[in-house]
Protein backbone atom coordinates (compact mmCIF):
# COMPACT_ATOMS: atom_id res chain seq x y z
CA UNK A 1 0.00 0.00 0.00
CA UNK A 2 3.02 2.26 1.10
CA UNK A 3 4.16 1.62 -2.62
CA UNK A 4 0.90 2.41 -4.14
CA UNK A 5 0.35 5.85 -2.05
CA UNK A 6 4.60 6.84 -3.02
CA UNK A 7 3.78 6.56 -6.84
CA UNK A 8 0.87 9.25 -6.71
CA UNK A 9 3.05 11.11 -4.79
CA UNK A 10 6.04 11.11 -7.47
CA UNK A 11 2.84 11.23 -9.70
CA UNK A 12 1.89 14.61 -8.10
CA UNK A 13 5.32 16.02 -7.74
CA UNK A 14 5.83 15.41 -11.60
CA UNK A 15 3.30 17.20 -12.92
CA UNK A 16 2.75 20.32 -9.92
CA UNK A 17 6.10 21.20 -9.53
CA UNK A 18 8.06 19.71 -12.91
CA UNK A 19 11.17 22.68 -12.25
CA UNK A 20 11.57 21.90 -8.15
CA UNK A 21 14.78 19.81 -7.19
CA UNK A 22 14.42 17.23 -4.92
CA UNK A 23 16.06 18.77 -1.87
CA UNK A 24 13.99 21.80 -2.53
CA UNK A 25 11.10 19.49 -2.18
CA UNK A 26 12.38 17.90 1.02
CA UNK A 27 12.98 21.40 2.51
CA UNK A 28 9.02 22.34 1.99
CA UNK A 29 7.55 19.01 2.43
CA UNK A 30 5.38 20.52 4.35
CA UNK A 31 3.50 21.66 1.55
CA UNK A 32 2.35 18.60 0.28
CA UNK A 33 -0.64 16.92 1.06
CA UNK A 34 -1.49 15.12 3.85
CA UNK A 35 -3.22 12.64 2.21
CA UNK A 36 0.45 11.59 1.03
CA UNK A 37 2.28 10.59 3.95
CA UNK A 38 2.26 7.77 6.25
CA UNK A 39 -0.65 7.55 8.80
CA UNK A 40 -0.99 7.89 12.30
CA UNK A 41 -2.85 4.58 12.22
CA UNK A 42 0.52 3.09 11.89
CA UNK A 43 2.23 3.02 15.07
CA UNK A 44 6.15 3.07 14.97
CA UNK A 45 6.86 -0.50 15.23
CA UNK A 46 4.42 -1.83 13.05
CA UNK A 47 6.43 0.78 10.17
CA UNK A 48 9.54 0.21 11.43
CA UNK A 49 10.80 -2.15 8.33
CA UNK A 50 9.18 1.07 5.91
CA UNK A 51 11.03 3.74 7.45
CA UNK A 52 14.52 4.74 8.10
CA UNK A 53 16.02 8.53 9.48
CA UNK A 54 16.76 11.40 7.41
CA UNK A 55 17.63 14.51 8.83
CA UNK A 56 15.85 13.75 12.06
CA UNK A 57 12.81 12.74 10.11
CA UNK A 58 11.26 9.47 9.35
CA UNK A 59 11.70 8.86 5.47
CA UNK A 60 10.89 5.59 3.40
CA UNK A 61 14.01 3.82 2.41
CA UNK A 62 14.80 3.44 -1.55
CA UNK A 63 12.06 1.24 -3.61
CA UNK A 64 13.90 0.08 -7.14
CA UNK A 65 16.15 3.01 -6.86
CA UNK A 66 13.33 5.98 -5.87
CA UNK A 67 13.04 7.74 -2.56
CA UNK A 68 9.17 9.01 -1.17
CA UNK A 69 7.98 10.89 1.52
CA UNK A 70 6.72 10.25 4.50
CA UNK A 71 6.10 13.17 7.83
CA UNK A 72 7.10 11.79 11.01
CA UNK A 73 3.95 9.99 12.88
CA UNK A 74 2.32 10.72 16.12
CA UNK A 75 4.42 8.89 18.66
CA UNK A 76 7.30 8.38 16.56
CA UNK A 77 10.79 8.77 17.80
CA UNK A 78 12.51 12.12 16.75
CA UNK A 79 16.63 11.44 17.69
CA UNK A 80 16.82 15.18 17.74
CA UNK A 81 14.06 15.63 20.37
CA UNK A 82 14.96 13.45 23.00
CA UNK A 83 17.32 10.66 23.89
CA UNK A 84 16.23 7.19 23.16
CA UNK A 85 15.53 4.62 24.96
CA UNK A 86 17.37 1.03 24.07
CA UNK A 87 14.19 -0.88 25.18
CA UNK A 88 13.80 -4.29 23.45
CA UNK A 89 10.65 -3.01 20.72
CA UNK A 90 13.21 -0.16 19.78
CA UNK A 91 16.26 -2.66 19.41
CA UNK A 92 14.23 -4.91 17.68
CA UNK A 93 12.90 -2.20 15.36
CA UNK A 94 16.39 -1.12 14.14
CA UNK A 95 17.23 -4.55 13.50
CA UNK A 96 13.64 -4.89 11.62
CA UNK A 97 15.18 -1.71 9.62
CA UNK A 98 18.97 -3.38 8.63
CA UNK A 99 16.76 -6.14 7.36
CA UNK A 100 15.36 -4.08 4.30
CA UNK A 101 11.58 -2.53 3.76
CA UNK A 102 10.06 -5.77 3.64
CA UNK A 103 8.23 -7.80 6.32
CA UNK A 104 9.51 -11.01 6.72
CA UNK A 105 7.62 -14.39 6.07
CA UNK A 106 6.90 -14.34 9.98
CA UNK A 107 4.97 -11.37 10.00
CA UNK A 108 3.25 -12.29 6.86
CA UNK A 109 2.42 -15.42 8.55
CA UNK A 110 1.22 -13.56 11.99
CA UNK A 111 -0.76 -10.63 9.86
CA UNK A 112 -2.88 -13.19 7.98
CA UNK A 113 -4.11 -15.20 11.08
CA UNK A 114 -4.53 -12.23 13.38
CA UNK A 115 -6.47 -9.92 11.04
CA UNK A 116 -5.70 -6.74 12.18
CA UNK A 117 -5.17 -8.03 15.50
CA UNK A 118 -2.52 -6.83 18.05
CA UNK A 119 -2.21 -10.19 19.62
CA UNK A 120 -3.53 -13.87 18.76
CA UNK A 121 -4.53 -16.80 21.51
CA UNK A 122 -2.74 -19.96 20.55
CA UNK A 123 -5.51 -21.60 20.20
CA UNK A 124 -6.11 -19.69 16.91
CA UNK A 125 -3.03 -20.39 15.27
CA UNK A 126 -3.38 -24.29 16.13
CA UNK A 127 -6.95 -23.98 14.70
CA UNK A 128 -5.73 -22.23 11.51
CA UNK A 129 -2.75 -24.87 11.01
CA UNK A 130 -4.99 -27.93 11.08
CA UNK A 131 -7.54 -26.42 8.69
CA UNK A 132 -4.68 -26.85 6.12
CA UNK A 133 -4.64 -30.67 6.85
CA UNK A 134 -1.04 -30.47 9.21
CA UNK A 135 -1.07 -31.72 12.57
CA UNK A 136 0.42 -30.37 15.40
CA UNK A 137 2.06 -33.75 15.88
CA UNK A 138 3.97 -33.55 13.03
CA UNK A 139 7.53 -34.50 13.16
CA UNK A 140 8.03 -31.79 11.08
CA UNK A 141 7.02 -28.95 13.42
CA UNK A 142 8.06 -30.36 16.37
CA UNK A 143 10.42 -27.29 17.15
CA UNK A 144 7.58 -25.13 16.53
CA UNK A 145 5.34 -26.94 18.82
CA UNK A 146 8.31 -27.20 21.44
CA UNK A 147 8.92 -23.59 21.34
CA UNK A 148 5.16 -22.64 21.22
CA UNK A 149 4.88 -24.74 24.76
CA UNK A 150 7.93 -22.68 26.55
CA UNK A 151 6.61 -19.70 25.24
CA UNK A 152 3.26 -19.75 26.50
CA UNK A 153 4.46 -20.74 29.57
CA UNK A 154 6.47 -17.20 29.92
CA UNK A 155 3.43 -15.24 29.05
CA UNK A 156 1.41 -13.90 31.68
CA UNK A 157 -1.70 -15.24 30.44
CA UNK A 158 -0.55 -18.04 29.01
CA UNK A 159 -2.80 -17.41 25.93
CA UNK A 160 -2.13 -14.75 23.99
CA UNK A 161 1.08 -13.69 21.35
CA UNK A 162 1.78 -10.47 20.18
CA UNK A 163 4.23 -10.50 17.34
CA UNK A 164 7.48 -11.03 18.28
CA UNK A 165 6.33 -13.96 20.47
CA UNK A 166 4.83 -15.67 17.62
CA UNK A 167 7.76 -14.95 15.41
CA UNK A 168 10.12 -16.95 17.79
CA UNK A 169 7.80 -20.02 17.84
CA UNK A 170 7.57 -20.12 14.37
CA UNK A 171 10.76 -19.43 12.90
CA UNK A 172 12.29 -22.66 12.86
CA UNK A 173 9.67 -24.02 10.52
CA UNK A 174 8.23 -21.48 8.81
CA UNK A 175 9.09 -22.36 5.22
CA UNK A 176 6.56 -25.25 5.74
CA UNK A 177 4.00 -23.39 7.56
CA UNK A 178 4.10 -20.66 4.68
CA UNK A 179 3.39 -23.33 2.32
CA UNK A 180 1.00 -24.20 4.40
CA UNK A 181 -0.78 -20.87 4.68
CA UNK A 182 -0.08 -19.83 1.26
CA UNK A 183 -1.91 -23.17 0.11
CA UNK A 184 1.03 -24.40 -1.63
CA UNK A 185 0.03 -28.10 -0.88
CA UNK A 186 -1.07 -30.59 -3.29
CA UNK A 187 -4.52 -30.43 -1.85
CA UNK A 188 -5.06 -26.25 -1.21
CA UNK A 189 -8.28 -26.19 -0.06
CA UNK A 190 -8.00 -28.97 2.29
CA UNK A 191 -11.40 -29.02 4.28
CA UNK A 192 -13.98 -28.83 1.58
CA UNK A 193 -11.84 -31.84 0.18
CA UNK A 194 -11.94 -33.48 3.88
CA UNK A 195 -15.98 -33.16 4.76
CA UNK A 196 -16.37 -34.79 1.01
CA UNK A 197 -14.14 -37.88 2.48
CA UNK A 198 -16.69 -37.69 5.47
CA UNK A 199 -19.82 -37.97 3.15
CA UNK A 200 -18.10 -40.54 0.94
CA UNK A 201 -17.24 -42.70 4.08
CA UNK A 202 -21.00 -42.25 5.59
CA UNK A 203 -22.51 -43.25 2.50
CA UNK A 204 -20.31 -46.45 2.77
CA UNK A 205 -20.77 -47.05 6.28
CA UNK A 206 -24.91 -47.88 5.56
CA UNK A 207 -23.88 -50.45 3.25
CA UNK A 208 -24.80 -54.02 5.38
CA UNK A 209 -23.77 -57.36 4.02
CA UNK A 210 -20.38 -59.62 3.24
CA UNK A 211 -18.88 -61.67 5.91
CA UNK A 212 -15.92 -61.54 8.26
CA UNK A 213 -13.44 -63.46 7.76
CA UNK A 214 -13.45 -66.78 9.98
CA UNK A 215 -10.71 -69.44 8.68
CA UNK A 216 -8.24 -67.47 11.02
CA UNK A 217 -9.60 -67.23 14.04
CA UNK A 218 -7.98 -63.58 15.15
CA UNK A 219 -9.53 -62.05 12.85
CA UNK A 220 -13.03 -63.71 12.89
CA UNK A 221 -13.15 -61.59 16.58
CA UNK A 222 -13.27 -58.55 14.84
CA UNK A 223 -17.10 -56.37 15.02
CA UNK A 224 -18.11 -56.43 11.70
CA UNK A 225 -19.60 -53.12 11.90
CA UNK A 226 -15.86 -51.17 12.48
CA UNK A 227 -15.22 -48.90 9.79
CA UNK A 228 -12.78 -46.78 9.11
CA UNK A 229 -10.84 -44.28 6.70
CA UNK A 230 -7.47 -42.11 6.88
CA UNK A 231 -5.43 -40.72 4.18
CA UNK A 232 -2.45 -38.79 4.14
CA UNK A 233 -1.27 -36.56 1.26
CA UNK A 234 2.84 -36.26 -0.37
CA UNK A 235 2.75 -32.82 2.11
CA UNK A 236 1.21 -34.99 4.98
CA UNK A 237 -1.88 -33.44 4.82
CA UNK A 238 -4.01 -36.13 7.19
CA UNK A 239 -7.44 -36.54 7.69
CA UNK A 240 -9.51 -39.81 9.57
CA UNK A 241 -12.51 -40.74 10.16
CA UNK A 242 -13.83 -43.95 11.68
CA UNK A 243 -12.34 -46.13 14.13
CA UNK A 244 -8.93 -45.34 12.94
CA UNK A 245 -7.03 -45.59 15.64
CA UNK A 246 -8.19 -49.52 16.27
CA UNK A 247 -4.88 -52.02 15.11
CA UNK A 248 -5.69 -54.93 12.78
CA UNK A 249 -2.90 -57.41 10.75
CA UNK A 250 -2.10 -56.48 7.87
CA UNK A 251 -2.49 -59.74 5.79
CA UNK A 252 -1.94 -59.40 2.41
CA UNK A 253 -1.60 -55.75 2.54
CA UNK A 254 2.13 -56.71 3.55
CA UNK A 255 2.78 -57.92 0.13
CA UNK A 256 3.42 -55.24 -2.28
CA UNK A 257 5.45 -53.68 0.78
CA UNK A 258 7.64 -56.41 1.19
CA UNK A 259 8.06 -56.80 -2.47
CA UNK A 260 8.93 -52.92 -2.95
CA UNK A 261 11.51 -53.42 0.37
CA UNK A 262 13.19 -57.20 -2.13
CA UNK A 263 13.43 -54.35 -4.82
CA UNK A 264 15.00 -51.51 -3.03
CA UNK A 265 17.68 -54.04 -1.85
CA UNK A 266 18.29 -56.44 -4.85
CA UNK A 267 16.66 -54.08 -7.78
CA UNK A 268 13.99 -55.32 -10.02
CA UNK A 269 16.10 -57.48 -12.50
CA UNK A 270 17.38 -59.75 -9.68
CA UNK A 271 13.29 -60.50 -8.07
CA UNK A 272 11.68 -61.01 -11.46
CA UNK A 273 14.36 -63.97 -11.89
CA UNK A 274 12.19 -65.70 -9.22
CA UNK A 275 9.02 -64.08 -9.93
CA UNK A 276 6.88 -63.33 -12.57
CA UNK A 277 4.89 -60.14 -13.33
CA UNK A 278 1.72 -61.05 -14.74
CA UNK A 279 -1.87 -61.14 -13.05
CA UNK A 280 -2.67 -65.01 -12.66
CA UNK A 281 -5.96 -65.24 -13.65
CA UNK A 282 -6.35 -67.79 -9.98
CA UNK A 283 -7.35 -67.57 -6.77
CA UNK A 284 -4.50 -65.79 -5.21
CA UNK A 285 -3.46 -69.30 -3.10
CA UNK A 286 -3.64 -71.83 -5.73
CA UNK A 287 -1.22 -74.47 -6.32
CA UNK A 288 -0.24 -72.76 -9.86
CA UNK A 289 3.37 -71.49 -11.73
CA UNK A 290 3.73 -70.23 -14.83
CA UNK A 291 5.16 -71.56 -17.88
CA UNK A 292 8.61 -70.50 -16.62
CA UNK A 293 7.87 -72.33 -13.23
CA UNK A 294 7.98 -69.10 -11.60
CA UNK A 295 5.14 -67.81 -9.22
CA UNK A 296 2.85 -65.49 -11.79
CA UNK A 297 3.61 -62.07 -9.95
CA UNK A 298 4.42 -60.96 -5.68
CA UNK A 299 0.86 -60.23 -4.89
CA UNK A 300 -0.46 -64.32 -5.07
CA UNK A 301 0.85 -66.35 -2.30
CA UNK A 302 3.10 -67.84 -3.64
CA UNK A 303 5.08 -65.24 -5.11
CA UNK A 304 4.86 -63.85 -1.39
CA UNK A 305 6.49 -66.72 -0.09
CA UNK A 306 9.28 -66.84 -2.60
CA UNK A 307 9.80 -63.13 -2.14
CA UNK A 308 10.19 -63.52 1.42
CA UNK A 309 13.25 -65.88 1.00
CA UNK A 310 15.15 -62.83 -0.92
CA UNK A 311 14.95 -60.72 2.03
CA UNK A 312 18.26 -60.78 4.36
CA UNK A 313 19.02 -63.82 2.73
CA UNK A 314 21.61 -65.98 5.17
CA UNK A 315 20.48 -63.88 8.49
CA UNK A 316 18.52 -65.46 10.87
CA UNK A 317 14.74 -65.20 11.24
CA UNK A 318 15.09 -62.46 13.87
CA UNK A 319 17.44 -60.52 12.27
CA UNK A 320 15.35 -60.64 9.03
CA UNK A 321 12.03 -59.81 11.02
CA UNK A 322 13.66 -56.44 12.87
CA UNK A 323 15.41 -55.44 9.37
CA UNK A 324 11.47 -55.70 8.17
CA UNK A 325 10.06 -53.81 11.20
CA UNK A 326 12.42 -51.19 10.90
CA UNK A 327 11.62 -50.91 7.27
CA UNK A 328 8.22 -50.44 8.07
CA UNK A 329 8.31 -48.17 10.52
CA UNK A 330 10.12 -45.53 8.37
CA UNK A 331 7.29 -45.73 5.88
CA UNK A 332 4.87 -45.06 8.51
CA UNK A 333 6.89 -41.83 9.86
CA UNK A 334 7.39 -43.96 12.93
CA UNK A 335 3.76 -44.23 13.53
CA UNK A 336 2.18 -47.46 15.03
CA UNK A 337 3.61 -50.51 13.78
CA UNK A 338 3.15 -53.59 15.86
CA UNK A 339 2.77 -57.81 15.85
CA UNK A 340 0.07 -59.90 16.72
CA UNK A 341 1.38 -62.96 18.46
CA UNK A 342 -1.84 -64.84 18.50
CA UNK A 343 -2.33 -63.81 14.52
CA UNK A 344 0.83 -65.74 13.67
CA UNK A 345 0.03 -68.79 15.97
CA UNK A 346 -3.25 -68.95 14.49
CA UNK A 347 -1.79 -68.44 10.82
CA UNK A 348 0.72 -71.09 11.36
CA UNK A 349 -1.41 -73.45 12.88
CA UNK A 350 -4.12 -73.08 9.85
CA UNK A 351 -1.75 -72.59 6.83
CA UNK A 352 -1.54 -76.02 5.37
CA UNK A 353 -2.42 -74.92 2.03
CA UNK A 354 0.36 -72.44 2.41
CA UNK A 355 2.74 -75.39 3.81
CA UNK A 356 1.73 -77.37 0.35
CA UNK A 357 2.34 -74.23 -1.66
CA UNK A 358 6.15 -73.81 -0.30
CA UNK A 359 7.07 -77.88 -0.30
CA UNK A 360 5.38 -76.86 -4.21
CA UNK A 361 8.02 -74.23 -5.23
CA UNK A 362 11.03 -75.63 -3.17
CA UNK A 363 10.10 -79.13 -5.72
CA UNK A 364 10.38 -76.84 -8.51
CA UNK A 365 13.51 -74.59 -7.44
CA UNK A 366 11.74 -71.80 -7.28
CA UNK A 367 13.83 -70.66 -4.12
CA UNK A 368 17.27 -69.17 -4.00
CA UNK A 369 20.01 -71.87 -3.37
CA UNK A 370 20.38 -72.38 0.52
CA UNK A 371 16.85 -71.71 1.28
CA UNK A 372 15.27 -73.19 4.40
CA UNK A 373 11.33 -73.65 3.09
CA UNK A 374 10.33 -73.85 6.36
CA UNK A 375 11.90 -71.18 7.84
CA UNK A 376 10.97 -68.98 5.04
CA UNK A 377 7.10 -69.96 5.63
CA UNK A 378 7.70 -69.07 9.52
CA UNK A 379 8.49 -65.34 8.54
CA UNK A 380 5.99 -65.38 6.25
CA UNK A 381 3.18 -65.97 8.67
CA UNK A 382 5.28 -63.50 10.47
CA UNK A 383 4.77 -60.43 8.38
CA UNK A 384 1.03 -61.55 7.79
CA UNK A 385 0.49 -60.82 11.25
CA UNK A 386 2.27 -57.41 11.64
CA UNK A 387 -0.23 -55.15 13.52
CA UNK A 388 -0.89 -51.64 11.99
CA UNK A 389 -3.65 -48.70 12.22
CA UNK A 390 -5.62 -47.10 9.29
CA UNK A 391 -3.35 -43.85 10.39
CA UNK A 392 -0.18 -45.26 10.44
CA UNK A 393 -0.78 -47.26 6.77
CA UNK A 394 -2.00 -44.41 5.16
CA UNK A 395 1.56 -43.11 5.92
CA UNK A 396 2.80 -46.30 4.26
CA UNK A 397 1.24 -45.45 1.34
CA UNK A 398 1.41 -41.93 0.83
CA UNK A 399 5.11 -42.82 1.06
CA UNK A 400 4.53 -45.07 -2.21
CA UNK A 401 2.85 -42.10 -3.44
CA UNK A 402 5.76 -40.17 -2.92
CA UNK A 403 8.20 -41.38 -4.77
CA UNK A 404 9.59 -43.42 -1.89
CA UNK A 405 10.08 -40.72 0.53
CA UNK A 406 7.57 -40.24 4.23
CA UNK A 407 5.90 -37.42 3.87
CA UNK A 408 5.89 -36.53 7.32
CA UNK A 409 9.70 -37.14 7.99
CA UNK A 410 10.89 -36.39 4.78
CA UNK A 411 13.29 -39.39 4.58
CA UNK A 412 14.34 -41.27 1.36
CA UNK A 413 12.86 -45.05 2.61
CA UNK A 414 12.50 -46.77 -1.01
CA UNK A 415 14.15 -46.32 -4.33
CA UNK A 416 11.88 -44.65 -6.98
CA UNK A 417 12.33 -48.23 -9.45
CA UNK A 418 11.17 -50.10 -6.43
CA UNK A 419 8.37 -47.85 -6.21
CA UNK A 420 7.50 -47.52 -9.65
CA UNK A 421 7.46 -51.31 -9.97
CA UNK A 422 5.56 -52.10 -6.99
CA UNK A 423 2.55 -49.76 -8.16
CA UNK A 424 2.99 -51.20 -11.76
CA UNK A 425 1.84 -55.02 -9.83
CA UNK A 426 -0.89 -53.50 -7.28
CA UNK A 427 -2.41 -51.77 -10.25
CA UNK A 428 -2.91 -54.82 -12.44
CA UNK A 429 -2.59 -57.76 -9.66
CA UNK A 430 -3.12 -56.07 -6.25
CA UNK A 431 -7.13 -57.08 -5.85
CA UNK A 432 -7.30 -60.72 -6.41
CA UNK A 433 -9.39 -61.82 -8.74
CA UNK A 434 -11.37 -58.14 -8.51
CA UNK A 435 -7.94 -56.79 -10.38
CA UNK A 436 -9.34 -56.42 -13.54
CA UNK A 437 -12.40 -54.65 -12.45
CA UNK A 438 -10.76 -52.58 -10.44
CA UNK A 439 -8.11 -51.16 -12.49
CA UNK A 440 -11.28 -50.44 -14.92
CA UNK A 441 -13.83 -48.98 -12.51
CA UNK A 442 -10.95 -46.79 -10.48
CA UNK A 443 -8.08 -47.12 -12.40
CA UNK A 444 -5.34 -46.62 -9.03
CA UNK A 445 -2.48 -49.20 -7.82
CA UNK A 446 -4.23 -51.10 -4.54
CA UNK A 447 -4.20 -53.81 -2.50
CA UNK A 448 -6.25 -55.91 -0.25
CA UNK A 449 -6.19 -58.34 2.83
CA UNK A 450 -8.33 -60.00 4.28
CA UNK A 451 -8.14 -58.57 7.97
CA UNK A 452 -10.44 -56.11 5.75
CA UNK A 453 -7.75 -53.80 4.87
CA UNK A 454 -7.22 -51.50 1.28
CA UNK A 455 -3.97 -50.25 0.83
CA UNK A 456 -4.99 -47.31 -1.69
CA UNK A 457 -2.23 -45.24 -3.79
CA UNK A 458 -3.01 -41.81 -5.87
CA UNK A 459 0.52 -41.56 -7.45
CA UNK A 460 1.66 -38.33 -6.12
CA UNK A 461 -1.31 -36.88 -4.69
CA UNK A 462 -1.82 -38.99 -1.29
CA UNK A 463 -2.09 -42.62 0.01
CA UNK A 464 -5.34 -43.99 2.17
CA UNK A 465 -6.05 -47.35 3.97
CA UNK A 466 -9.50 -48.04 4.53
CA UNK A 467 -10.63 -50.93 6.78
CA UNK A 468 -13.67 -52.86 7.21
CA UNK A 469 -13.44 -56.64 8.40
CA UNK A 470 -16.23 -57.66 6.03
CA UNK A 471 -15.53 -59.55 3.12
CA UNK A 472 -17.18 -60.33 -0.34
CA UNK A 473 -17.33 -63.51 -2.08
CA UNK A 474 -13.92 -62.20 -3.42
CA UNK A 475 -12.21 -61.70 -0.70
CA UNK A 476 -12.36 -57.87 -0.64
CA UNK A 477 -14.15 -55.35 1.95
CA UNK A 478 -17.04 -54.69 0.65
CA UNK A 479 -17.50 -50.83 2.71
CA UNK A 480 -13.69 -50.50 0.87
CA UNK A 481 -14.44 -51.09 -2.60
CA UNK A 482 -17.86 -49.02 -2.56
CA UNK A 483 -15.50 -45.90 -1.07
CA UNK A 484 -12.76 -46.65 -3.35
CA UNK A 485 -15.69 -46.31 -6.12
CA UNK A 486 -17.19 -43.58 -4.95
CA UNK A 487 -13.89 -41.47 -4.49
CA UNK A 488 -13.13 -41.77 -7.65
CA UNK A 489 -16.27 -40.96 -9.10
CA UNK A 490 -16.77 -37.75 -7.17
CA UNK A 491 -12.67 -36.88 -7.72
CA UNK A 492 -10.39 -37.19 -11.27
CA UNK A 493 -7.75 -39.65 -10.03
CA UNK A 494 -8.63 -42.43 -11.70
CA UNK A 495 -5.19 -42.77 -13.75
CA UNK A 496 -6.97 -41.96 -17.20
CA UNK A 497 -8.92 -39.27 -15.93
CA UNK A 498 -7.85 -36.28 -18.35
CA UNK A 499 -6.77 -33.13 -15.69
CA UNK A 500 -7.75 -30.31 -18.52
CA UNK A 501 -10.69 -31.31 -19.77
CA UNK A 502 -12.69 -33.60 -17.35
CA UNK A 503 -15.45 -31.29 -15.96
CA UNK A 504 -17.89 -33.60 -14.43
CA UNK A 505 -15.27 -34.68 -11.72
CA UNK A 506 -13.60 -32.33 -9.04
CA UNK A 507 -10.09 -31.42 -8.81
CA UNK A 508 -8.52 -31.15 -5.31
CA UNK A 509 -5.76 -30.15 -6.67
CA UNK A 510 -6.53 -27.30 -7.98
CA UNK A 511 -7.45 -24.14 -5.42
CA UNK A 512 -11.15 -22.84 -5.99
CA UNK A 513 -10.88 -20.19 -8.94
CA UNK A 514 -13.81 -18.46 -7.50
CA UNK A 515 -12.68 -17.94 -4.37
CA UNK A 516 -8.97 -16.96 -5.91
CA UNK A 517 -10.60 -14.31 -7.97
CA UNK A 518 -12.86 -13.07 -5.15
CA UNK A 519 -9.40 -12.61 -2.92
CA UNK A 520 -7.68 -10.76 -5.57
CA UNK A 521 -10.64 -8.32 -5.95
CA UNK A 522 -10.49 -7.84 -1.98
CA UNK A 523 -6.84 -7.64 -1.93
CA UNK A 524 -6.82 -4.19 -4.63
CA UNK A 525 -9.31 -2.85 -3.01
CA UNK A 526 -7.77 -2.30 -0.04
CA UNK A 527 -5.00 -1.39 -1.23
CA UNK A 528 -7.03 1.96 -2.90
CA UNK A 529 -9.19 2.57 0.07
CA UNK A 530 -5.64 2.12 2.03
CA UNK A 531 -7.24 -0.61 4.80
CA UNK A 532 -3.96 -1.99 5.66
CA UNK A 533 -5.79 -4.84 8.29
CA UNK A 534 -7.21 -6.25 4.91
CA UNK A 535 -4.17 -5.88 3.14
CA UNK A 536 -2.68 -8.27 5.57
CA UNK A 537 -6.11 -10.39 5.75
CA UNK A 538 -5.75 -11.07 2.02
Amino acid sequence: MLQFRASVVLKELIQTSPKRSFSHIIRHKKTLPNAYFCSAAYPDVRISKLKTVCNGRPFIQPLAGRRFLCTKTEGAIDPAAEPVKKDESVQEATADKKAGILPSLEDLLFYSIAEGQERIPAHKFITALKATGLRTGDPRLKECMDMLKVTLKSTSDGVMLDRHLFKKCVQSNIVLLTQAFRKKFVIPDFQPFASHIDTLYEKARKLAGGLVADYIPQIAKFSPDLWAVSLCTVDGQRHTVGDTKVPFCLQSCVKPLKYAIAVHDHGTEYVHQFIGKEPSGLRFNKLFLNEDDKPHNPMVNAGAIVCTSLIKQGAGNAEKFDYLMNFLKKMAGNEYVGFSNATFQSERESGDRNFAIGYYLKEKKCFPDGTDMTSVLDLYFQLCSIEVTCESASVMAATLANGGFCPITGERVLSPEAVRDTLSLMHSCGMYDFSGQFAFHVGLPAKSGVAGGILLVVPNVMGIMCWSPPLDKLGNSVRGIQFCTDLVSLFNFHNYDNLRHFTKKLDPRREGGDQRVKSVINLLFAAYTGDLSALRRY
